[in-house]
């Protein structure tokens, strides 16, 4: 597994002067596992956190992601810098990602996704990836979440796990059908740990709290989907050293045309975890320990 291109020289100079006297300089570093959420539009926050990361030379060595943090992973993974992901997602619209076709499953089709994607991926393949990659999607017959990596092509598994349920219709894939992986897994903190990585960092992007009453369909899934995930928080949140939140709860979940102030959001959220992190690598890593990762 090798970290992100252009961040290892970064990494050497950033962190490894911090050890007194140079003492831990050959101790091995903690590799870091990054598990981004769901949100649609404001998953463009994701852009901000990986700016920062960058910015302070900190490698990431595994990457996961659900629905549109599905889609910011996966271009990431593909070697597709900070900006260069935030100048796709700024130009983004929901046309980019889904056509209007009603039927008893669902109001919009995703097959228009994989020419988005093409546009903003530089590898196609899991194998190809320059960091390792897991995709969430949720089996709708059981319910379980369905983890995509290791070999073949993304574009299936990043609509399957994009298929917010009621909008998108799902994705048939060996016979089964698949929707969005939030559904089973808000945040894919768990699959990270099986990736070999030392600490995971997840990235939540929370919708409103206490939202009005509903005026159409979609919020009426929206608030079900924030009901459900609330019961189920704290098991991603046991799996994750670091929890890094935004501020966009206030954010449409269409509210593309947003981009700047969404990705400022994911900037200042991710300073505000930068010492946490560097405290980190400034200590060798201590793979022997079990025991269960803390929440931030």
């Amino acid at each position: 597994m090798r970290p992100t291109p252009g961040l290892r020289e970064a990494s050497k100079d950033t962190i490894g002067n911090r050890s007194e006297g140079g003492s831990n300089r050959n101790a091995p570093r903690p590799r870091i596992g990054l598990a981004l959420g769901g949100g649609f539009a404001r998953g463009i926050a994701h852009v901000g956190v990986l700016r920062v990361l960058a910015r302070y030379g900190i490698p990431v060595h595994a990457i996961a992601g659900v629905s549109a943090g599905a889609i910011v992973a996966s271009a990431f993974a593909s070697g597709a810098s900070a900006d260069e992901i935030g100048l796709v997602g700024a130009s983004m619209r929901f046309k980019d990602v889904a056509s209007w076709r009603l039927s008893t499953m669902g109001l919009a089709r995703s097959e228009c996704m994989t020419r988005f994607l093409r546009r903003l991926l530089k590898k196609s393949a899991f194998e190809e990836m320059q960091v390792p990659l897991a995709v969430v999607a949720t089996d709708l017959a059981t319910g379980d979440p369905v983890i995509f990596g290791g070999k073949g092509d993304v574009s299936l598994p990043i609509r399957a796990s994009c298929s917010y349920p009621g909008l998108f219709q799902p994705v048939v894939h060996n016979g089964r059908f698949l929707v969005d992986g939030a559904m089973s897994m808000e945040i894919p903190a768990g699959p990270l740990r099986s990736m070999g990585v030392d600490r995971v960092v997840s990235v939540h992007l929370p919708m409103r709290r206490n939202a009005g009453a509903p005026d159409n369909m979609l919020q009426v899934v929206n608030r079900c989907f924030q009901i459900m995930q609330r019961q189920t928080e704290g098991a991603w949140r046991r799996q994750s050293d670091l929890v890094i939140a935004p501020e966009v709860s206030e954010t449409a979940w269409d509210a593309f045309g947003n981009a700047e102030q969404l990705i400022e959001a994911g900037e200042k959220a991710a300073l505000a975890a930068i010492p946490r992190i560097l405290s980190w690598m400034a200590a060798p890593a201590r793979r022997f320990e079990k025991l269960a990762p803390s929440a931030a």
